[in-house]
């Protein structure tokens, strides 16, 4: 009978991949920007003379909307990523 554990010797020489982050995520970069731009377009709607009783709830509602979206969009984008990754060392295991 063989011996259990990662020291029997048909483990010894194994290789072991290790993925590694592969540069700048140009995705996170443009949910960031786009963040930034709700922002941006914020300011510039909030400095609107005499608005309507509605207007400011409803524009902080639609800058918080907007960046929920993106943060949405974004844990899709890593779930993705995830699965890609899960997809691909099962691959290289068959």
């Amino acid at each position: 009978m063989g011996q259990l554990g990662c020291s029997c010797r048909s483990m010894r020489h194994e290789t072991v991949t290790i993925a590694a982050p592969s540069g700048l995520d140009w995705k996170a970069l443009g949910y960031l920007i786009s963040i930034g731009s709700v922002f941006f377009l914020g300011a510039v709607a909030w400095t609107k003379e005499n608005p309507p009783g509605w207007y400011y709830p409803v524009l902080i509602i639609g800058m918080a909307t907007s960046v929920m979206g993106m943060g949405c969009r974004y844990m899709a984008h890593l779930h993705q990523k995830a699965e890609i990754r899960k997809a691909k060392a099962e691959a290289e295991r068959r």
